[in-house]
């Protein structure tokens, strides 16, 4: 039976609940209403003893870009910046509800998947990817950083993987995520339908049941000879150093090259959260990346995320002016923590 949503459609097989993202046009972008609903369905099914597996996928070519970034940059040119952090504070609850949740979560990631739509899968516990799969986190673009837990699953890839991934928005593909650990299978495009038919005969949560129906279709993947993990000592070497700005250096004394993101307090601060993440947990990495979003939202921070979503997002030149325009320039300050204003997840 499938239950018609306007984003997000459900469907009962059994035990097993298929959730799929569904907003095609916009890349399955998470809207306001998409996460509320997924918070409603999760919250629900974790006190069902019907339902075992959640499967969770898109429609069309991506899992999810991302979240709804223009919602909330409009939100605070309209000086209610309070209705942004209202969005993130309940995608952030979402985050933490399925990197906690009780039932195994599968997430088929074929196709995009960034920023928002990493923080609703790469949390779960098994994440299906192929050879369509394409991941990123593309926040420092935008003048912002690499949220919705980022600091706990980068800070937790081999070496300083993470950082790279993190400060530059890299892309990966689906055997690159495998690699790393973002991805715990690889099965072909064309077997995920087979794949989907035998999980919702699944009776159970046992977790080393439902990784054992993922191997009979899953493979193992060679890197592309021209993969930024084949340089992981490489990266190591330049991402390990203290600052920003020795990472430059590093990479630039490399020749490796680096893509020309926002040199503003947020890349700092994207080294930071992931290097602290390592030892922190989610709960801990989701409230720091919370508290600091408030103060963005109220440009407290920086400006530069409005900057970032006019260059990228709006008017599309690809020209953003940050503010300092060099890394050098930077003002090393520290954000002052916003006293009990954290997201209310209702868990412990």
């Amino acid at each position: 039976m499938v239950c018609n949503s306007a984003s997000v459609l459900v469907e009962e097989c059994g035990f097993t609940r298929i959730l799929t993202l569904n907003r095609p046009r916009q890349l399955n972008a998470l809207s306001a209403p998409m996460i509320m609903k997924l918070l409603k369905l999760f919250v629900a099914y974790e006190k069902d003893s019907d339902v075992k597996l959640l499967i969770m996928k898109g429609n069309g070519r991506a899992f999810s870009a991302g979240g709804d970034v223009a919602a909330v940059a409009r939100s605070v040119t309209q000086g209610q910046w309070a209705l942004g952090t209202e969005f993130l504070g309940n995608q952030y609850t979402l985050n933490y509800i399925i990197a906690t949740y009780g039932k195994p979560q599968v997430s088929i990631l074929d196709g995009i998947v960034m920023g928002g739509g990493a923080g609703v899968s790469i949390h779960g516990r098994f994440r299906v990817v192929t050879e369509k799969t394409v991941f990123a986190m593309p926040e420092t673009s935008l003048g912002f950083f690499p949220d919705v837990g980022s600091s706990y699953f980068l800070s937790r890839l081999p070496g300083f993987f993470g950082e790279y991934v993190g400060l530059t928005g890299a892309r990966l593909d689906g055997a690159e995520m495998l690699a790393c650990g973002l991805a715990t299978h690889f099965v072909p495009s064309t077997n995920l339908a087979y794949l989907e038919d035998l999980l919702t005969k699944v009776e159970t949560s046992d977790p080393f049941v439902i990784c054992a129906s993922i191997d009979q279709f899953s493979q193992m993947v060679p890197l592309k000879t021209s993969s930024a993990y084949n340089r992981l000592d490489m990266i190591d070497k330049c991402f390990s150093k203290e600052t920003v700005e020795d990472i430059v250096s590093a990479l630039l004394f490399m020749m490796v090259h680096v893509a020309d993101h926002g040199v503003d307090l947020l890349l700092l601060d994207a080294r930071i959260q992931i290097r602290e993440g390592r030892l922190q947990g989610v709960d801990r990495c989701l409230t720091k990346e919370f508290r600091l979003c408030c103060h963005i939202l109220r440009l407290e921070a920086s400006k530069d995320f409005l900057e970032g979503f006019r260059a990228i997002l709006a008017d599309k030149d690809r020209n953003p002016k940050w503010e300092p325009s060099r890394l050098d320039l930077v003002e090393r300050c520290s954000i002052s923590i916003l006293p009990r204003s954290t997201m209310q997840t209702g868990r412990t």
